[in-house]
């Protein structure tokens, strides 16, 4: 049971950071910081298309990844 969580542990991981590299940023330099902050006083549309899977798969992969942390730190 130890060595399928530490094995599942570094394969969510990998597909965390994979996942978080493939997310555009949200803002781009100076530019971006300035019309970022317009962006939120006026709002800002929600993520549509591959960003909102990349969002939700973050989401998904963090809570695995502490989870499977937390399991593996309990049988070491």
């Amino acid at each position: 049971m130890e060595a399928l969580a530490i094995v599942l542990l570094i394969i969510v991981s990998i597909l965390l950071i994979t996942v978080v590299l493939l997310q555009s940023g949200r803002s781009a330099g100076l530019s971006g910081a300035i019309s970022g902050g317009a962006e939120q006083l006026v709002g800002k549309q929600k993520a549509r298309g591959l960003d909102a899977v990349l969002i939700r798969a973050t989401v998904v992969l963090a809570v695995l990844f502490f989870v499977l942390t937390v399991t593996v730190a309990y049988f070491l």
